[in-house]
C-alpha cells in the first residue's frame, strides 16, 4: 500500500514509517495541517493515517473534511491521544474511517489499514465502463457503442479496457506492451498498431465521432471529445 502520515510527533511518525516500511508498505510523511493538506489532495494514497491535532493552520479533522467536500473517499484512520467518546464520534463525523487511541499496538494499527482499504477496494470496483457512448461490462464481458454490441477478442478485450480505464490520456506504445501485453521490454513489434487498427473499426466504424485518436510522436488516447 502507499499511505500517508500525517504526524507532527517525530517519534511517532518515524516510527510509524519504520513499521510500515518493514511491512511492505510506501509511506509519505507531513508534519503539519497544510503540508498534509497538500498532500493529501495532490496524490493518489491507499489510505491515510492522521493526526487530530496538528500546527500549520489547519488540523486533522479540518483535512479530512475539506477532502470529503471534493469528494476524495481515501480512506482514513483518525490516530489521537483523544480519547473521549465525544472525540471518536467527532473524529468519525467528520469523515474519518476509524478511530485508534494513542498509545496504540502497531499490530492492530496494521490490521485496521488492511480492513479499511480492503472494504474501499471492494466498495469501489468498476464493473461497467462507459467513455461517451461505448459501454464496457467487465463481468459479462461484454462491449457495445450505441447500444450495438460489439464482438472482442480476449486481447482487444484487454486493450480496450485499459485505453478506458485511461480515457482522455495519452497512452504511449510502451505502455500498452507493459500493460496488455505484459513485456517489460519493446521487442520491436508492430503487434500494438495492429490491435490498435483493428479496434478502431470495430469502434469507429460504424460511429459518428470517432473516439480512438493516434496522438503523433506519443501514443494512443480514447478521446470523448472526439
Amino acid at each position: 500500500m502507499k499511505l500517508l502520515i500525517v504526524e507532527d510527533n517525530a517519534r511517532v511518525a518515524s516510527f510509524l514509517a519504520k513499521g510500515l516500511a518493514e511491512s511492505g508498505h510506501t509511506t509519505d510523511r507531513a508534519d503539519n495541517g497544510r503540508d498534509g493538506m497538500f498532500l493529501a489532495a495532490s496524490e493518489p494514497y491507499d489510505a491515510i493515517i492522521m493526526d487530530r491535532m496538528l500546527p500549520g493552520g489547519i488540523d486533522g479533522l479540518g483535512i479530512i473534511e475539506a477532502l470529503r467536500r471534493t469528494g476524495n473517499k481515501v480512506p482514513i484512520l483518525i490516530l489521537s491521544a483523544m480519547s473521549g467518546v465525544d472525540d471518536r464520534i467527532k473524529g468519525l463525523q467528520s469523515g474519518g474511517d476509524d478511530y485508534l487511541v494513542k498509545p496504540f499496538s502497531f499490530g492492530e494499527l496494521l490490521a485496521r489499514l488492511d480492513a479499511l482499504v480492503r472494504r474501499s477496494r471492494e466498495s469501489t470496483a468498476e464493473t461497467v465502463l462507459v467513455v461517451a457512448d461505448l459501454h464496457m461490462d467487465l463481468l459479462a464481458h461484454k462491449v457495445s457503442r450505441g447500444g450495438k454490441a460489439i464482438t472482442m477478442q480476449p486481447r482487444e478485450f484487454r486493450l480496450l479496457e485499459y485505453l478506458m480505464r485511461h480515457a482522455n490520456q495519452v497512452v504511449t506504445r510502451t505502455m500498452l506492451l507493459q500493460n496488455v501485453w505484459n513485456y517489460d521490454f519493446d521487442p520491436q513489434t508492430n503487434v500494438v498498431d495492429v490491435h490498435i487498427s483493428k479496434l478502431r473499426q470495430k469502434i469507429d466504424a460504424d460511429a459518428g465521432a470517432p473516439l480512438l485518436r493516434t496522438i503523433r510522436n506519443s501514443g494512443y488516447m480514447l478521446s470523448t471529445d472526439g
